[in-house]
């Protein structure tokens, strides 16, 4: 079963170009599997009947007590992997076929509004690490840019004379995203005053950010970043880099840019995606026409 497994986590790095932190999602989502299949003394994907899917689901739902959409993610993993192997001739046909996945309310992004934007970089320290973090913060609203694409970042992804930016995202593809003139003072600043002593020891580290070490942020460590100045800035309100990334697609489409632009500037591969920030749009306008209309 293992090797069954490996198989198609490797079909989905080298075939489907997926991310490192998508195949970790769906490793960590199979492993669970494998390891409630491997309770019942099931040792091969090809024993597994329709009835093994729907018990993991259930057990998700009622002794895990899973969210919907854990649920419905971890299912997505397992449907994926039986097609895979079917596709392949290792199975003679996947057990999840009329396994439907759950509906899901989908959930508006969380965004904040312009004034807690500034609130937000505005009581950032602009002194010692607090350089990196301005820089940091301000270039996640400046580009809409993943907490992942974030932190893959080189020293070559930035080209502040065009004002440019070259990012890998979701699927290894390529996309280039225009940086704000705040955000490129800011990372001037970083990169001249504060870079320099990180790196002091590693003199060949291309990663744009560093930590205190001198070595590549973490992706963890920027939603722990995010969450404290939220904390600090905000009332206490958590958010983390997504926000910012909402926040940023928000903005530019109340300000009137086109959803096609916005996909682009995002890299979502599918227009659908794009659209729910519409949704966060007509939720404030309906909140401001119930707020001010005489008879709401």
């Amino acid at each position: 079963m293992r090797s069954e497994l490996e198989q198609f986590l490797t079909y989905l790095e080298l075939e489907r170009g997926l991310s490192r932190t998508t195949i970790a999602s769906y490793r960590q989502d199979l492993g669970l599997f494998e390891a409630f299949l491997a309770k019942r003394r099931i040792g091969s994907l090809a024993d597994v009947q329709q009835a093994h899917v729907r018990e993991f689901l259930l057990e998700l739902r009622e002794k895990r007590r899973s969210s919907p959409s854990t649920v419905a993610r971890k299912l997505a993993a397992v449907k994926g992997c039986f097609k895979f192997l079917a596709s392949q001739g290792a199975i003679a046909r996947s057990p999840t076929a009329f396994i439907e996945t759950p509906r899901l309310w989908r959930r508006l992004p969380q965004t904040l509004r312009l004034e807690e934007v500034e609130r937000l970089l505005g009581q950032i320290s602009d002194e010692g690490l607090g350089r990196r973090d301005l820089a940091m913060l301000e270039l996640l609203y400046a580009t809409g840019l993943r907490v992942s694409e974030l932190v893959s970042l080189d020293l070559t992804s930035c080209n502040f004379e065009a004002g440019f930016l070259r990012c890998i995202g979701k699927g290894n593809k390529e996309r280039v995203v225009p940086i704000g003139r705040a955000a490129i003072a800011a990372l001037e600043r970083y990169l001249r005053l504060e870079r320099p002593q990180l790196a002091k020891g590693r003199a060949g580290t291309t990663a744009l950010f560093l930590n205190r070490w001198g070595r590549r942020l973490t992706r963890q460590r920027v939603w722990q970043l995010v969450r404290r100045y939220a904390k600090a800035g905000l009332a206490g309100k958590a958010i983390g880099p997504h926000a910012l990334r909402h926040s940023f697609a928000t903005h530019l489409l109340e300000r009137g840019a086109d959803l096609r632009t916005v996909q682009e500037l995002l890299g979502h591969s599918n227009i659908s995606t794009t659209q729910r920030y519409t949704h966060v749009d007509r939720a404030r306008l309906k909140a401001v026409h119930e707020q001010h209309h005489p008879r709401p």
